[in-house]
């Protein structure tokens, strides 16, 4: 079983990373206000203007910690790894499968019929949590949504192909947030949710939203280079110079769980609100430097969580997930398993 290594988060602008010893330390104005050892990291996470020593770039290449480079708002800029895991064997395969549309269809299906169903225990956690507190129209509203994307979860298995599937993956993501609103129990307006949007977002919700998925993008990018798949290559997503088509693919079934609870919770309790966030003249919304630390937080605290695995009936935390999914994408594509299980969270 993998081990469950730490991702350093460094969020301070004009942070300088360098390497001391075995240790990743973190000077801001040549003060250190951080130290690590670097055999516990399985990541280094930099947002907006940091910079980093060669010397600590190239340790962390020979050591397999994956840094990646991110603007202020969450987008991916650019990453540093080492040489590729993996073989040539497995890459063929992900490469001959994404160009197969009846191959790719099989992958494409369980990845939406996943994200469904983890949506839609999303939506059914909300009702049995709160659901009383809600008027009977907003109540049909919730219900309604997830016997969607129990249809959308069951229909897509049936999908003649990939382009079928990615139309189902739409329907789905409609039923969602066409409802997210209502499982955000604060009244502060400034905190509500109307339209998913991004690049940049324009809301805090959305821009809490959009902070987190870069994130656990981050993690599935790292997972799929561990077993040695390209995260290029994907199969829902379509390949685009650029984007990391497998790595949002493998995002589809865990965000609702990874990102999309954590940021649920964080408003709900109030640890985030409207106060947290900057409003940038071009209508842009992104989230200040200390609310980082809030939600970077209470994501690693996610991830520690205790789950049974519903294919491999073991228990381990969620931040391992990603791990395992891909692992067994991998056991897919060489033909040790007929079929991609997707994660379902319960």
């Amino acid at each position: 079983m993998r081990q469950h290594l730490n991702t350093l988060f460094v969020t301070s602008e004009g942070a300088w990373l360098k390497k001391d010893g075995a240790n990743i330390v973190v000077e801001v104005e040549q003060a250190e206000i951080g130290r690590v050892p670097a055999h516990m990291m399985g990541g280094v996470v930099c947002f907006g203007r940091v910079g980093m020593s060669p010397p600590l770039m190239g340790f962390c290449a020979e050591q397999g910690i994956a840094v990646s480079f991110l603007s202020e708002h969450g987008r991916f800029v650019a990453r540093v790894e080492g040489p590729v895991s993996g073989n040539v064997l497995l890459r063929r395969s992900q490469y001959r499968a994404s160009d197969d549309d009846a191959a790719c269809a099989v992958i494409a299906r369980a990845l939406v019929a996943g994200k469904a169903a983890n949506q839609r225990t999303v939506l059914r956690r909300a009702l049995r949590d709160y659901g009383d507190s809600l008027d009977p129209a907003s109540q049909a509203r919730l219900d309604d949504a997830q016997r969607r994307l129990a249809d959308v979860a069951r229909l897509v298995m049936e999908a003649p192909g990939t382009d079928a599937a990615r139309g189902h993956e739409g329907d789905g993501a409609s039923a969602y947030f066409g409802v997210f609103d209502l499982l955000i129990r604060v009244e502060d307006p400034a905190m509500r949710f109307k339209t998913r949007n991004r690049r940049p977002p324009l809301d805090a919700c959305n821009a809490l939203l959009s902070f987190l998925y870069a994130i656990v993008g981050h993690d599935c990018r790292s997972a799929l280079e561990t077993v040695g798949l390209d995260p290029q290559v994907g199969f829902l997503h379509r390949d685009r110079p650029g984007r990391a088509g497998l790595a949002l693919d493998l995002m589809e079934e865990v965000r609702p769980i990874l990102a999309d609870r954590v940021a649920l919770s964080l408003i709900n309790r109030q640890q985030v609100t409207a106060a947290d966030f900057e409003y940038k003249e071009g209508g842009a919304v992104m989230l200040r430097d200390d609310a980082r630390k809030t939600v970077l937080t209470a994501y690693q605290e996610r991830k520690r969580d205790e789950i049974l695995h519903p294919f491999l009936d073991e228990k381990l935390t969620l931040g391992l997930v990603p791990h395992i999914q891909a692992r067994l994408l991998a056991r897919h594509l060489r033909g040790d398993l007929d079929g991609y299980p997707p994660f379902l969270w319960k």
